[in-house]
């Protein structure tokens, strides 16, 4: 398990401020999130696209906000209630002010037997509708009688709004980092992507040079992500050479693999490189087991290369679309594993190509000091890391070829051809 240091201490604290909105897939919940994002990203730039556009097969639904809402008991007692969980509402319930039976209240109501304690996470963006969700405890203990339902929200023309952020290489090939922020209170199926994503895009704005260039994507899930597509899908095909779909990265049991549809990108040999160094016990997935926005990245037509690296993948772990998916679920340590592990995956993607050996034949080592007549393990491991990487600088191999070969992770691979190189040995093939 990985230590917390600041980043994962910060990043958690920054998720208690982010905790309370309420998100959806459209909506002030989103903006507000977003504007929070900005300001700790300044170059991220916030878009709105009228509901109504049709995007591929879809078309953006009218925007929904909600103020506040409630079930009073017979007795006048607020049995339920949106301002102790913005869980309790049905995601894109229409508005509503009615007395109801409890037999026809039923009908609305959603809990979980199998998890009585917990409120569930239920919306409806396409079915006009109603509804409240509650723990099955809760729901066990109401009374025959009427009740008063009210619902404070707006379903109106307005926007999706989504945000991205380009940061410049120095080749015109792009990474593509994607993460989604259309959940309420949820920590890790939410909070815990954009949350990596942000400290990954300030981690990268500071380095003081980029081999490729950076594509940062904060949108709703599924209806975000075919929006971003359709508005850029020729230059996504054509720039993008790796992607990350960065979702529940932020609790501390697992690390998870999920690849891309064709399974063989450069994204899913770096997230398994990574993975079987940090965490070798890591699952993997098949691209049967989707349910992100890799469908959307991956799907015919457009086949970006996009894999996921995650914690606890999403639909795995209880806590998963319930209110138990809570900031004692994400952790600072978890925050900053997930986070490790995808800026190991970048770091491997910058460093990854091709070296040609300059000699014909087995250089003289001894010469150039790179060969010790000391015999001590680590002096000889030195020595035949050297002897090992030379051997398959063909100008074929890459260096995430040789580290898999040799079992070691890509970052010890470079160290040792930089230092090759500054002795001439080795030059990079493009």
């Amino acid at each position: 398990m990985s230590i917390a240091p600041s980043e994962g201490i910060f990043l958690h604290k920054l998720a208690s401020r982010l905790f309370p909105i309420c998100r959806s897939i459209t909506g002030n919940g989103v903006r507000q999130t977003l504007t929070i994002l900005k300001e700790y990203l300044p170059e991220l730039r916030i878009h709105e696209v009228p509901s109504g556009t049709k995007c591929f097969d879809w078309t953006i639904p009218d925007e929904w906000n909600i103020r506040d809402a409630f079930i009073q008991g017979p007795d006048g007692t607020k049995v339920v209630n949106f301002a102790d969980s913005n869980l309790h509402v049905v995601g894109y319930s229409v508005p509503i002010d009615m007395q109801i039976t409890l037999d026809a209240l039923q009908e609305h109501l959603h809990s979980l037997p199998e998890s009585p304690d917990v409120i569930p996470y239920i919306t409806s963006y396409y079915n006009k509708t109603w509804g409240f969700c509650l723990s099955h405890s809760q729901r066990r203990k109401l009374q025959e009688g009427n009740y008063r339902v009210f619902i404070d929200s707006t379903l109106a023309p307005g926007s999706l709004t989504y945000a991205d952020l380009l940061l410049p290489g120095n080749k015109p090939e792009e990474v593509l980092i994607s993460t989604y922020v259309c959940h309420p209170s949820m920590a890790n199926n939410e909070l815990s992507g954009p949350l990596v994503a942000m400290q990954l895009a300030k981690w990268l704005s500071k380095l003081p040079a980029r081999r490729y260039t950076y594509r940062f994507v904060f949108v709703p899930e599924t209806i975000g992500s075919i929006t971003y597509i359709s508005r850029h899908l020729e230059h996504l095909k054509r720039y993008v050479v790796a992607g990350f779909n960065v979702t529940c990265v932020g609790d501390d049991r697992a690390y998870s693999y999920l690849p891309s549809r064709a399974g063989n990108t450069l994204a899913d040999r770096v997230a398994q490189h990574v993975l079987r160094h940090r965490a070798p016990s890591y699952i993997t997935y098949s691209f049967l087991d989707r349910g992100s926005d890799e469908r959307q990245y991956c799907a015919p037509g457009v086949d970006l290369p996009v894999a996921s690296l995650m914690r606890s993948k999403y639909g795995t772990y209880p806590e998963y679309h319930t209110s138990k998916d809570d900031l004692s679920l994400v952790t600072p340590a978890g925050l900053q594993g997930g986070y490790e592990a995808l800026r190991d995956c970048i770091i491997a993607i910058e460093i990854e190509r091709r070296y040609q050996c300059t000699i014909v034949c087995e250089p003289q080592m001894g010469k150039r000091g790179l060969y010790s007549l000391l015999g001590t393990r680590s002096v000889e491991r030195a020595v035949r890391m050297r002897m090992d990487i030379l051997s398959y600088c063909d100008g074929r191999h890459s260096l995430l070829d040789i580290a898999d070969l040799l079992g070691v992770p890509i970052s010890e691979v470079f160290a040792f051809v930089e230092e090759l190189c500054k002795h001439n040995l080795l030059n990079p093939v493009e």
